[in-house]
């Protein structure tokens, strides 16, 4: 029998965890007698995409994305509606799809789903055509991609930083939505996460009963709290149990237009993108096949 071709993307400086020999822990791992493998490490924004590209257009089999949110985004993106099946190794700071999915952060057990090779078909979604996979946002969460973007050190800490330093003199946002139920919300909000999956990252849930495979988007409103009312908020977030905020509200939705009063940056999978005053949002159902434990 032929061997499956495999493709490991790899983001060389994704995360900010102690750094591995990947190449060496790939072909560990990875069964040789199953699979050909052949191992790509990106150079710039964008070079993911364009590798993954060239590997569904070959007819790879199996593609991997070794980093981040972001990474996986443009590995993943190139794939949708596709025979060829993502593997996700995390090595990103956040790793939100990651964890909504189950998959270990340690590389060698990462790995070894793989051999495994258990798949299920996912949703992914898209804004005015721009694809995503697990989790977009307007408002402060979009500010705070742009900043971490821009920030040389990776990790929880750089992250919650620009938080803190910025939480205090951000404004609330003006946001018109049209949800597909006819629904129409005139809102100021501090946030508003488009959420395919459960997950933040950092093990931070903003939409605890969204699920990957249900055709659905929640869409989060989020209104900014009170200074003192900010820990109770980070326990929910944690406790899976942000619904319960009265400063969120959470709408299952298929498709949504958002109204923005200005052409502000949109946080897509991790990376801030700006898209447009008017957002078109809809979900393409069972899209993409992943690795799954």
């Amino acid at each position: 029998m032929s061997k499956k071709r495999i493709v490991f993307i790899i983001n060389p400086i994704s995360g900010a965890r102690i750094k591995i020999d990947i190449q060496k822990a790939i072909f560990t791992a990875i069964d040789k007698d199953e699979f050909d493998i052949d191992i790509r490490f990106t150079k710039y924004r964008g070079h993911a995409s364009g590798i993954s590209k060239q590997a569904v257009n070959n007819g790879v089999e199996i593609i991997v994305a070794v980093g981040g949110d972001g990474t996986i985004n443009e590995v993943a993106c190139e794939m949708i509606n596709t025979k060829s099946i993502l593997g996700i190794i995390p090595r990103g700071s956040g790793n939100g799809l990651a964890r909504h999915l189950g998959i270990s952060r340690t590389v060698s057990k990462a790995l070894r789903l793989i051999n495994k090779g258990h798949t299920m078909k996912i949703d992914t979604a898209s804004i005015n055509e721009k694809q995503f996979i697990s989790i977009a946002g307007l408002g402060f969460d979009a500010m705070v991609a742009k900043q971490f973007s821009k920030s040389k050190k990776r990790g929880f800490l750089s992250y919650f930083r620009i938080i803190a330093e910025q939480y205090p003199s951000y404004q609330s946002k003006n946001y018109n939505l049209i949800l597909d139920s006819g629904q129409e919300i005139n809102t100021d909000a501090f946030f508003i996460s488009i959420a395919n999956s459960n997950q933040f990252g950092y093990n931070t849930s903003i939409a605890p009963n969204a699920k990957l495979n249900d055709g659905k988007l929640d869409i989060c409103i989020v209104k900014k709290p009170f200074f003192v009312e900010i820990p109770l908020v980070i326990n929910l977030l944690l406790l899976r149990a942000i619904h319960l905020s009265p400063h969120v509200e959470i709408i299952p939705a298929s498709e949504i237009i958002i109204k923005q009063t200005k052409n502000r940056r949109i946080n897509i999978d991790g990376e801030a993108f700006k898209l447009g005053k008017e957002l078109s949002i809809k979900v393409n159902p069972l899209s993409l096949n992943v690795i799954i434990p």
